[in-house]
């Protein structure tokens, strides 16, 4: 794997990761790893760095939602125009093109499974594009990006010293 390939990896595990820190697992020189990392930002390969947090350790209330669309492509736009609208909406937190039986995936998120439930029927649903949907509600999360959550999981690998 290219270094450049491993800095992206790296830090889409865990965008904290310092410079130093990246430098020394991909056996670059600290500048070089942050020049790199300034021309990711640059050119939009780096969108943004986030942090996944388990809501489930909190006291918020939150749903999650998979929403399925099938929609009818606009002329010249294809599904490009019914996402952008789709996307424009505050609850909408992931959208994507999908092959299959459905054509968009939209993660929804509210804070009751009601709040979801009126959502697609008061603004997704009555879309002159949209065509139908399935609603899947989330009812646990044991990954996310690459994360996992739980107090029970045990880093079972081990440490090598030379």
């Amino acid at each position: 794997m290219e270094k450049r390939e491993q800095i992206l990896r790296l830090l889409e595990r865990d965008a904290k990761m310092e410079a130093e820190q990246l430098a020394v697992m991909v056996d670059m020189k600290t500048e070089e790893v942050e020049a790199i990392i300034k021309e990711f930002e640059r050119n939009g390969t780096i969108v943004c760095r986030k942090t996944v947090i388990d809501w489930e350790k909190t006291d918020y209330e939150q749903v999650s939602a998979l929403i399925e669309l099938r929609v009818t492509p606009q002329m010249g736009e294809g599904f490009d125009k019914v996402a952008k609208r789709v996307m424009q909406y505050p609850e909408v937190r992931s959208t994507y093109l999908m092959s299959g039986g459905f054509d968009l995936m939209v993660i929804v998120e509210g804070m009751t499974m009601k709040e979801v439930a009126l959502f697609v029927a008061n603004c997704l649903a009555p879309m002159d594009e949209v065509i139908s949907t399935a609603t899947h509600f989330v009812l646990k999360k044991y990954k996310q990006e690459g994360v996992v959550f739980g107090a029970d999981h045990k880093d079972e690998r081990r440490v090598i010293t030379l």
